[in-house]
């Protein structure tokens, strides 16, 4: 998923005129580009996110090693080129990185439309399109964090941002169950060919903007500092966030806790296909109602920031991600429950039953993953470079920038 850009994390932009300033974003026809290139990929993303191993699962008969590495591989390129991507990406204009990205995760996605169209799909050609699929996904999303202050006036960043998490937050609740839906419709495999089209189409709404973007100096960094070399930046960010007495812990656990959830999730599908007999479109619903979890603990997660302090709202939101996750196999169970107060009769108790139990909590467990979310990106967003000794130390920093952390 995109993040939203902060604007103390971008460095002054020059000012466009004031009759562009002051319009809406509404009338800004290159923001509305960008807009709709998001919007549609975002959708067209939640189709791979069922589909790719709802592929492995019901066309390859998948185990759940196979289901857990092809996540765990999925996510492996935001370990190992999210630093080297940041530093790249600082050099170079942010527009031709984007559709190269689009049209690159297009390319490799619609290979696996092609090779079941030919009897030829398997296992490691999935391990293979997510990990490369992955590499793209991460230039995409550090380029684009940085294009939305280039595109838009300063003072339309914070307009900008809302309206693009309108989208995330339409295509995470409606999108799964559109997946859903396209997967028991088509086959899973053939469903994918939406997602390559959605990238399709989102490279060319960002082509179609027009405002000339201009080109990064190679030498000098955005602050007027002599740049330093691709190697020395990256080992100089690593040793401050590993020298950092909060910084380390939150990346330590992000880089945990993403790398098991994506697996968790892989391993969710398969239980919830052969152990809960739920089909792609109930899956698909599963999961967008469940995301309403997601959206709460967004609402929730500034207001308990400010109320219990950053630090405790992250150890507290890890605390029950665990059990959240625990939780979810309790799914299996609840049909006992509800068999003698449901007179639908066994069969339509026990899936009533497993459908309630699976989204409700689903739904819990994304709140509390969100809270860390929403909490640990702002505090960790705030600029990765040796600090000079009359600014203020990053641990009087909390989500809204001012507060402290414990």
């Amino acid at each position: 998923m995109t993040e939203p850009i902060p604007p103390e994390a971008q460095p002054p932009e020059p000012t466009m005129s004031g009759t562009t300033a002051a319009l809406s974003l509404w009338h800004h026809a290159d923001f509305l580009r960008l807009w709709s290139a998001q919007t549609v990929s975002q959708f067209g993303s939640q189709v791979s996110v069922l589909a790719i191993p709802l592929v492995a699962i019901l066309v390859l008969d998948a185990n759940a090693f196979e289901i857990g590495l092809l996540g765990a591989l999925e996510f492996l390129p935001f370990i190992l080129f999210t630093l080297p991507a940041g530093v790249w990406v600082d050099r170079l204009r942010r527009r031709p990185i984007l559709i190269v990205g689009d049209v690159g995760r297009a390319a490799v996605l619609a290979t696996i439309p092609l090779a079941y169209a030919f009897d030829a799909l398997t296992i490691y050609q999935l391990y293979l399109v997510g990990f490369i699929a992955g590499i793209f996904t991460v230039f995409f999303d550090v380029a684009y964090q940085s294009y939305l202050p280039s595109l838009v006036d300063r003072s339309q960043i914070v307009e900008g941002n809302a309206k693009l998490q309108i989208s995330v937050s339409a295509a995470t609740i409606a999108g799964p169950g559109i997946a859903g839906v396209l997967v028991a419709a088509i086959t899973a495999p053939i469903a994918i060919l939406a997602d390559a089209a959605s990238f399709l189409a989102s490279a060319l709404f960002i082509f179609g903007i027009r405002r000339r973007e201009p080109r990064p100096d190679r030498h000098v960094a955005a602050d007027g500092r002599p740049r330093e070399g691709m190697r020395r930046e990256i080992a100089s960010g690593l040793r401050y966030v590993v020298g950092h007495r909060y910084l380390r812990p939150i990346a330590a656990s992000t880089a945990l806790s993403n790398l098991f959830g994506t697996i968790a999730l892989s391993v969710y599908l398969l239980y919830a296909v052969r152990d809960l007999g739920l089909s792609p479109a109930v899956i698909g619903i599963v999961f967008g109602l469940g995301n309403v979890g997601a959206l709460v603990g967004a609402l929730i997660a500034s207001r308990t920031a400010v109320r219990l302090g950053v630090g405790r709202t992250i150890v507290g939101s890890l605390f029950l991600i665990g059990p959240a996750t625990l939780l979810i196999a309790v799914g299996a169970f609840i049909p006992t429950v509800t068999d003698g107060l449901v007179r639908f009769g066994y069969t339509e108790a026990f899936q009533l039953g497993k459908f309630l139990g699976v989204v409700f909590l689903f739904a819990g467990f994304l709140v509390s993953s969100e809270v860390f979310r929403e909490i640990r990106i702002p505090f960790t967003r705030i600029r990765l470079a040796p600090v000079r000794r009359e600014e203020a130390p990053i641990d009087t920093v909390d989500a809204q920038g001012s507060a402290h952390f414990g």
